[in-house]
């Protein structure tokens, strides 16, 4: 693959309304687009950390820095082959997950549009369309996640997803199963906000028949989520813990969950989400995508790999219109039938980029070429 330029643009895209989590709340997304040149076609990735580090160590200012100082230097200093050589190439890079995940999209979505083939082939994907749910943030009172979630079930979400916190969690749970009974397909998320100290409170989910309980202990922990788990008949998901394929391993051989969820870019691009795919289906463990509040290139990315065979969960991959009141992409991200996504047959990830949209939201844009890079 011959790669010729790589642009860089940052963009500003508001959220709909903003969305809390126990991590703290969002109110729109600054973020990175990259994009790879090469042959007469070019390839789109986004970034995915958030402006703080509160999800994780890296921030929007960080993922530029390593592209810029490291990582794009890097690209332009071999040739590569295909785009398992990005990851190669980059494994001598430390952590950075978000920062190699940007870059590695760009040039997996460059590589299935060289090749004409969809990327959801490239990675070898198997399905047409992908089961969506849907993540709820938390609200002032429980009543008000209840009107919401009344409108994502009438809209047909196959999953819901509601975010919880110490003081806004079982009396959550109850509403719910109240107001819908057993059948509506739940989850709640604590993006790591108890200690194995409060498992009396997390075992009262148990009598809730919920899918999951995701990510509820530390978000660098393996060891207290495997005792936890151990205490639960909820199955616990893991997302912060896991970085690497290795770190599922890890968490599989000690039992630290059942499921686990694959964000690429927490993960480190395609490759490394689809080994941990490999890994999970092995070992009969399902996996599911979740999001993190992509715009349409993304979250295109996202169809792609959730188009694989394990991905058995519905995934976070909501609509452009869950978010945005325009996305970057056209034709927007949308249902081919209520909670379905179809995975586009086009090349690459099957989107076009709305300059229009993106011009309005750019706030700085850079360019680099082997000339203009120090390798």
């Amino acid at each position: 693959m011959k790669i010729e330029k790589i642009e860089l643009k940052r963009l500003h895209l508001p959220l709909k309304e903003a969305f809390e989590a126990s991590i703290g709340q969002q109110t729109k997304r600054d973020f990175l687009l990259v994009g790879v040149h090469g042959e007469g076609e070019t390839g789109y990735g986004e970034s995915v950390a958030m402006p703080t580090p509160f999800y994780n160590e890296e921030t929007t200012d960080t993922v530029q820095y390593m592209l810029e100082k490291f990582l794009i230097p890097m690209l332009f200093s071999q040739p590569i082959e295909s785009p398992q050589d990005v990851s190669r190439l980059f494994s001598k890079v430390r952590r950075n997950q978000m920062a190699k995940a940007a870059l590695e999209g760009a040039v997996w979505d460059l590589y299935a549009r060289q090749k004409g083939i969809p990327l959801a082939r490239a990675l070898g994907g198997t399905r047409t369309e992908i089961a969506v749910g849907v993540s709820v943030g938390i609200e002032k009172t429980v009543e008000e996640v209840v009107r919401k979630v009344e409108g994502f079930v009438e809209e047909g979400y196959r999953k819901i997803k509601v975010k919880i916190k110490p003081g806004f969690d079982i009396a959550l749970i109850e509403g719910l199963r109240k107001r819908f009974g057993d059948s509506l397909p739940l989850m709640a998320d604590a993006n790591s906000a108890y200690t194995l100290e409060q498992a009396d409170l997390l075992k009262e989910l148990d009598q809730y028949s919920l899918i999951m309980i995701e990510q509820p202990l530390a978000h660098d922990d393996i060891v207290d989520h495997a005792r936890l788990q151990q205490q639960m008949r909820t199955p616990i998901c893991l997302d912060e813990s896991i970085h690497s394929v290795e770190d599922a391993r890890h968490a599989i051989e000690l039992g630290s969950c059942k499921i686990i969820n694959i964000k690429v870019g927490r993960v480190g691009g395609l490759a490394e989400a689809r080994k941990i795919h490999d890994l999970c289906q092995a070992h009969d463990v399902p996996v599911w995508c979740g999001g993190m509040f992509e715009s349409g290139v993304g979250r295109a990315h996202n169809i792609a790999i959730t188009s694989l065979p394990n991905f058995t969960i519905p995934g976070d991959t909501a609509t452009s219109s869950r978010y945005w009141e325009r996305d970057i992409v056209t034709p927007a991200v949308e249902f081919s039938k209520p909670g379905t996504l179809a995975v586009p047959e086009g090349p690459g990830i099957g989107y076009a980029i709305d300059w229009d949209v993106v011009s309005s939201l750019q706030v700085l844009e850079k360019s680099y070429s082997k000339a203009n890079v120090t390798i």
